[in-house]
Formats: structure tokens, sequence, C-alpha cells
């Protein structure tokens, strides 16, 4: 039985997920809080297998109970946030770097059309984070943007001569992952980089417009025919596949989901190799499945550097992992080991 705790400021909000959660029979609301503070007090006298938590609350907000129940007494949180208020999906995003481990949309109303699709997302995402080892946070510091840790030395012979693209693919945990690892890039970045990322329809926009802010790099939803610039980030859009049409332009496709999804990072990488080569940076973070790892040891076969987040700061080492089991990654590496490597490589160190 997986044990519950609802974080949410409204009776009608809580009675209706509790009403939800628990048409799961494996699946066991064992409390309920009005705000954040109370959510700190539930955990620190009982603990739940996994948190939802509302953002926008009186008092103690989402965010800041996250910081503190993951500071403290770390559990699996789950942000349940509306995605059409911008405010609230910059802190749910904020709250995934504090150390929350997903986010999905607050389901509607039994009578909208997303109704089934909302309820057995925040289902099976409340599952599936049940089973998520999380660790201790540290209390709020300020990270340095570039890190100074020496990184690992590659072959001068496997250095590609020039990189042209990189490419990113991520789910469970990602968003503050590429928030670091786009952090810690020098601005004008002499290369494109073209991101799958793994997350609830509706929260695309707002990470994106997080990124931008964050990381002070231009971050967009990428567009069909659209040229790829230096510098710039892109984001494969909501229920669109993203490659490559020749070297340098997107191309979005509708054809079936890979993995079980669309946007598919297999379809990325298989698409960047194709179009570069081994001209390329292929990059797996944190994730459930395996979606990507394949293609990533396909880039390694055409000559591109291929790099895979290591199992202590994953969420879930997933995608990373088969990445590592299939020999596809040449480092296997920390996210704030990552911007270092691929300044180096770019530059052909």
């Amino acid at each position: 039985m997986i044990n519950v705790l609802i974080v949410e400021d409204s009776l009608v909000v809580r009675k209706y997920l509790k009403h939800i959660l628990e048409s799961d029979k494996t699946i066991r609301v064992i409390g309920t809080a009005e705000d954040g503070m109370e959510a700190v007090e539930f955990v620190r006298e009982k603990r739940p297998d996994v948190i939802t938590m509302d953002i926008n609350m009186p008092g103690m907000n989402g965010l800041e109970a996250t910081r503190q129940i993951m500071e403290t007494n770390p559990v699996p949180i789950v942000i349940v946030s509306a995605s059409y208020n911008r405010k609230d999906v910059e802190k749910s995003f904020r709250a995934m770097e504090a150390g929350a481990v997903a986010i999905v949309e607050k389901p509607a109303g039994n009578a909208h059309p997303d109704y089934y699709e909302a309820t057995r997302n925040l289902i099976q995402t409340v599952k599936l984070m049940s089973e998520i080892k999380v660790v201790r946070r540290l209390p709020r510091t300020r990270p340095s943007r570039r890190g100074s840790a020496a990184i690992p030395q590659l072959s001068p012979d496997l250095i590609p001569e020039r990189i042209k693209l990189v490419a990113i693919g991520a789910s469970t945990g990602g968003p503050p992952v590429i928030q670091a690892i786009l952090a810690g890039l020098q601005k004008g970045f002499p290369a494109p980089l073209l991101v799958v990322q793994h997350i609830a329809k509706g929260f695309l926009k707002g990470l994106t417009e997080w990124l931008k802010e964050t990381t002070g790099h231009p971050v967009h939803i990428a567009k069909d025919g659209e040229r790829i610039l230096q510098g710039h980030i892109y984001f494969a859009p909501d229920d669109f596949h993203m490659g490559l049409e020749g070297k340098s332009r997107i191309a979005l496709s509708k054809t079936d989901p890979e993995n079980g999804i669309r946007p598919s990072v297999s379809y990325l990488f298989r698409s960047a190799a194709r179009a570069s080569g081994g001209n390329m940076i292929g990059v797996l973070l944190t994730g459930m499945g395996k979606d990507g790892a394949d293609e990533l040891k396909l880039m390694k076969e055409r000559g591109a550097v291929t790099i895979a987040q290591d199992r202590k700061s994953s969420v879930v080492f997933g995608m990373p992992g088969e990445a590592v089991r299939l020999g596809a990654a040449q480092f296997v590496l920390p996210p704030d080991k990552i911007p270092k490597v691929l300044e180096s490589m770019i530059k052909g160190e």
C-alpha cells in the first residue's frame, strides 16, 4: 500500500484529489494539509511514501514546504499545479530544484475532455514516484555557476575535429539538471543544443521561460523548419518528435510514439546521429525507462562524444543506467561536470 499526504489549501480540491487517488486500490491517503507548515509538521511525525504538493497556498507555500521537507525529512514530492498560471509554474520548477521529483497538472472536473488522461497521469506518477529513493538536501546556498572540479580526459584521437551540435535527453528529474548544465555554460556557446524533456502537457512553455530567466541563454520551443543557431537551445514541443532536416533545420514529426512517448529522446538522437555523424555530443540524463539509450550507443559508434548522468545525482537512473549498461557512454558524470566537458569538446581540448 502506498501512503500519500495531500497538501492543498482548497477543501474541495483536497477531497477531489483524495477521491482520485483512492480510486486505485494500491493508494491510501493517510493525511491532508492545508498549507506548507502543516505539511512539514505532518512529515515530521509520520512518514508518507509520497506527497502531492500544491504550490500557491497562504502562509508557507509549496516551494518553501518542499525545501524544508527535503532538508529535514526527505520524501518524494509530486508538485500538483495549474499549468496556465505562469507564477505557479515558475515556482513548480524552483520546487524541483529544491528536490521535488515530478510535476503534474491539477486534474480538471470529470466533464473536462482531458479528465481521464489527467487522473491517470496523476495516479501513475504518484505510484512511480513512491519508489524513488530521495536523499536529504543541504540547506540552500548559492552555488557557483561554473564548476571547478577536474573532468575526465578523453583520448585526443576520440575527440571530433568540430562539434556542430549537442543533443540532450531527459525525463524524471530532468528540469533542474538541464538548468544546472545551461547555467554552467558560457554565453554564446558555439553550437546549438536540441533537447527532449519528458514533461506533463502544458508545462513546457513555463519550463523554457524559467530556463531563459535563470540561465541567460536563448531558449525556444522548436518550430518545424526553423534554422538552428549557435548558442540557442531548442526543446521538442508537446506531442511532437523533434529531429533534423539536413544539418541545420528542425523537423517535427507526428509519427508513432517511441518507447511509449512522444517526443522521444530516441527519435532525436537517431536523427541527430544521421545528420551530424561524429561531429556532435549526446547527453542522456536522469529518467525512467530506456528512451535514448540504444541511440546514444549509435552516436558513439558514429564517432560522437557521449555522456550519461551518474547514478548518484540521478533522480532515476533508468535511461542513463541503460546507456551505461550498453557501453554507450564515454563519460558518466554528475551535472556540475557536464558543462566543462561540453566546452572542452567544443574547443577540441
